[in-house]
């Protein structure tokens, strides 16, 4: 930012720039400017046959493809080269916190605002609970467009009642990317379940209430991660991810004290996501966990066959298997 310059990143200011590129990229700007794949123009990357090589829309033009999506499949990824684009430095941000008994009413209410947002909204919707406290609901919000429009793009969220807390307020677009790495901590235990929806079917919020536990044991979050706008108006062929229909990515995650046993928590993830997998079309292969290599394949959709052949061609062996694992043609 500090040429006035920006490319879509993730929403803690740790997340790390290969694994959020080669799989997708979900940001508060992506909305507006694309998934950070979308903004790769060039990168340079080392094959499984150990070449060192470039590739961009003029060098290489398939690999560049593969790659955006595609995951870790190709290479060791060694150079990113993103488009930029201008933004002012100030944005509104910030959390608006309700009691997680809202949930069935304030749900929808977050469903229509997001699903009609402008390109330069991002808001996420998040429901937590910490080791013994009571949930709540929060409506996480990071508003890159004019000032002079914020209050009426934010109006939905000002009707939905007295909040416990507000945080809403102008400030620095770095200001907000590290404003939840506290609350993003590398020191625990974690296991999730994800899906991306394409649409709010209206028995999810039901279904997110009837099925949310709070526990002294650890720290239970569900949250959707929204997209559409500018991702979706790409072509699903563009690149190698080919979700462009979702409107958000739905993850349910639970976090405990690493020497603790993990069964408990384990068991509650996978109980509560079969009561929500209905609602799913795909995976995001960034909150991918341990799917079988069926599913990871079936994930690619369309873009599949093209890869297995992309495959073929730089890593016939399948050297690079400890991702998102796409097999060569045999």
């Amino acid at each position: 930012m500090a040429c006035g310059l920006v490319t879509t990143a993730g929403t803690v200011s740790h997340t790390g720039v290969g694994g959020l590129t080669l799989g997708g990229g979900f940001g508060r700007l992506a909305r507006r400017f694309g998934l950070t794949l979308d903004n790769v123009t060039a990168v340079d990357i080392v094959t499984a046959d150990g070449q060192y090589r470039h590739a961009s829309s003029a060098e290489n033009p398939e690999l560049l493809w593969g790659v955006r999506g595609g995951g870790g499949n190709f290479g060791v990824v060694t150079m990113f080269e993103f488009a930029l684009h201008p933004m002012q430095r100030q944005v509104i941000g910030g959390d608006v916190v309700f009691p997680i008994s809202r949930v069935r009413e304030l749900f929808p209410a977050y469903a229509d605002l997001s699903l009609h947002a402008p390109d330069e909204l991002y808001t996420d919707c998040i429901l937590s609970a910490a080791p013994g406290k009571d949930g709540v609901f929060v409506i996480a919000v990071c508003y890159s467009g004019p000032a002079g429009r914020a209050e009426q793009v934010l109006a939905p969220v000002r009707k939905l009642g007295t909040p416990l807390s507000d945080t809403l307020k102008a400030m620095d677009y770095v200001e907000i990317q590290r404003g939840t790495d506290r609350t993003d901590p590398r020191v625990e235990s974690r296991y999730g379940k994800s899906g991306l929806i394409d649409t709010f079917d209206s028995d999810l919020a039901a279904t997110l209430a009837a099925g949310f536990e709070s526990s002294a044991e650890r720290r239970t979050t569900v949250y959707f991660q929204q997209g559409g706008g500018a991702i979706g108006r790409v072509a699903t062929s563009a690149t190698a991810f080919p979700h462009r229909r979702a409107t958000h990515n739905m993850v349910v995650a639970t976090h405990w004290p690493a020497e603790n046993d993990p069964t408990p928590h384990h068991r509650f993830a996978d109980r509560y996501w079969a009561t929500l997998q209905r609602f799913t079309d795909g995976i995001y292969v960034n909150t991918m966990n341990d799917e079988p290599p069926e599913v990871v394949e079936a994930n690619y959709q369309g873009n599949l066959q093209r890869l297995r052949r992309l495959k073929q061609n730089y890593d016939p062996t399948n050297l690079f298997r400890l991702n998102a694992n796409v097999r060569p043609n045999v």
